[in-house]
């Protein structure tokens, strides 16, 4: 899949050194898997839950969060937020 887009995650890591490496190591699973389906996602993160449109996805031994829309068609994953795990719990990603 194509991951919509990095620079998020870059960003992020600049303000959370610890986070670039489990950052990076989630963007290279992404990008090295064709995802069909919710299913398919699932097998692969089995931690990511589904919250309307959105898969959040526990990074770095849920330190650290990605709100993302996984279009299974258009083979895209696009990262809405990321955000450490208090941050997660504020809500403010929410839809």
């Amino acid at each position: 899949m194509k991951l919509i887009s990095n620079r998020a995650l870059r960003e992020f890591a600049t303000r959370y050194p610890a986070s670039e490496m489990p950052l990076q190591d989630w963007r290279r699973v992404v990008e090295k898997f064709g995802f069909s389906t919710w299913s398919d996602l699932k097998r692969v993160f089995r931690s990511v839950d589904k919250v309307g449109e959105l898969a959040i996805f526990d990074i770095g031994g849920n330190k650290y969060r990605i709100a993302a829309y996984a279009r299974f068609q258009k083979q895209r994953i696009c990262v809405k937020a990321v955000m450490t795990h208090k941050e997660y719990d504020k809500g403010a990603w929410k839809p």
